[in-house]
């Protein structure tokens, strides 16, 4: 039964606990002894919780048998990524520099969570303050995608995504500036929800485009953690209030496909994309088709997101490293290399990223998306590739040389970003080679309830979900 358990959804879960069919102690010890087994395999938490894990789980136990009316969440063994602060376990940040780090607080959505019952596993790896696109800490090591160890699990929530799909926990708890949930989601074969903007707080937020967000194997389940913590935080001045609507309803809403306007783009511009992604999101429409949708193909004017990226992220990077080197750690090449492009960028440049170039990139999806409910392109560019030090290997992709496969990850996540949009991955395929490719959604501004709703039709409508890894 353990391991049917570990497959079993947080939505599934909770039927069975309710029924009293299965405990939240069984389920517990069958998610540790799954983590333990895939660890030295994956590399996927920076640290473990177990103990109280399991003092939560009988103290769980004896709510459901006191018949007690409890949240969805109540005894659902989660991981949360190691940028989000947890009271009284270590959180270093991915960072040498915080290898000891033990907060008194704990982040919004996780304090959320657990408010809703949620029971902590661990911490999971993330490069460096999420700086890098790729899952490569010097703290922690690398991270795999369950599907090939020794391949790159993607940046910046890599143990979250990893996790989930290994079977550690339904949900995991991650963040997304530029793709970070979306990315590891398209390596690993996850779902994995980037909020509208300001749809979940975080304390002291400077930045509009960044936002945490949850990570699953179902669309159902990543909407059951997104509607336990949307809402407004005061602490967070980015911040608005609760959804009107319910993703969970949202999420279990009846029907097809039919009706549904799908604007497709197969590159946002970018123009570069491995064949085998070229040919599964092909594939992916005809499914949408084949399920009722309307898919019309469609361009959009954007900004190369890479100089983008120098432009808006640039002066960032060259604090953080100096920073960093302050604190004695020592940077990845990529790092240092973009914030040794920083001191080429003019305040001007700068402004206008900042700025005008934002509302560009909004109005421009919005502009791709008239007439349609949602955008889809292919979550990332290329499906995940073998560990690299820097940034992922060279290589020749759409014949075009890449000197740094990561560099192409989050081509596509960027802009949706910065223009604030909510924007979902899900599973679309499975390369000949057995790697997952991503499909993402977007959503108009404020819509993601009816983006949730239709990335869970598709689901339906395909089994990519139902696969899982052997390891």
């Amino acid at each position: 039964m353990s391991d049917e358990l570990i497959w079993k959804s947080a939505a599934e879960l909770g039927e069975l606990y309710r029924s009293r069919e299965v405990s939240p102690v069984e389920v517990v010890e069958a998610v540790i002894d799954r983590m333990e087994h895939v660890q030295p395999v994956l590399n996927i938490m920076v640290t473990k919780t177990a103990e109280q894990a399991r003092v939560d789980a009988k103290a769980a136990e004896r709510r459901f048998a006191s018949g007690d009316d409890l949240p969805l969440l109540y005894g659902i063994p989660v991981t949360v990524k190691d940028l989000a602060e947890t009271a009284g376990v270590r959180t270093t940040y991915g960072c040498t520099a915080f290898a000891e780090y033990v907060p008194d607080f704990d982040n919004i959505g996780w304090a959320r969570l657990k408010a809703h019952g949620a029971i902590l596993l661990g911490k999971t790896t993330t490069p460096e303050f999420g700086l890098l696109g790729v899952a490569q800490s010097k703290l922690t090591g690398a991270t795999s995608t369950p599907w090939r160890p020794g391949y790159d699990a993607g940046g910046s929530s890599a143990g979250a995504a990893a996790a989930v799909v290994a079977g550690v926990g339904p949900i995991a708890w991650g963040s997304d500036g530029g793709g970070s949930i979306r990315v590891p989601s398209s390596l690993c074969g996850a779902v994995g929800i980037k909020p509208s903007i300001g749809r979940v707080p975080y304390i002291d937020c400077d930045d509009g485009d960044s936002t945490d967000g949850p990570i699953a194997r179902t669309v159902l389940d990543a909407a059951i953690a997104l509607e336990a913590t949307n809402g407004h935080d005061p602490r967070d001045r980015f911040s608005v209030q609760k959804d009107t609507r319910n993703y969970i309803e949202a999420a279990r809403a009846a029907g097809d496909l039919s009706g549904v306007r799908v604007a497709a783009c197969y590159h946002l511009g970018q123009n570069i994309l491995d064949p085998d992604v070229r040919r599964l999101f092909g594939a992916a429409l005809d499914d949408m088709r084949a399920a009722g949708a309307v898919v019309e193909e469609v361009e959009i004017d954007l900004p190369d997101t890479e100089e983008y990226f120098a432009h808006i992220n640039g002066h960032s990077y060259q604090q953080y490293a100096e920073e960093l080197e302050g604190k004695g750690v020592e940077l990845w090449p990529v790092v240092k290399q973009l914030a040794r492009r920083a001191t080429e960028v003019t305040a001007r440049q700068v402004n206008d990223a900042n700025h005008a170039g934002k509302t560009t990139i909004y109005n421009a999806f919005r502009a791709a998306m008239a007439g349609a409910d949602v955008m889809v392109t292919p979550t990332t560019a290329v499906p995940a590739f073998p560990h690299s030090s820097t940034h992922g290997p060279s290589a020749v992709v759409d014949g075009h040389h890449v000197e740094a496969l990561g560099h192409l990850c989050h081509m596509t996540t960027e802009p949706p970003s910065h223009a604030g949009l909510p924007a979902i991955s899900v599973p679309g395929g499975f390369t000949p080679a057995g790697l997952p490719i991503g499909l993402q959604f977007i959503g108009p501004l404020w819509g993601d309830a009816d983006l949730i709703s239709v990335a869970a039709r598709y689901e339906r409508a395909t089994d990519w979900h139902k696969r899982h890894p052997v390891l």
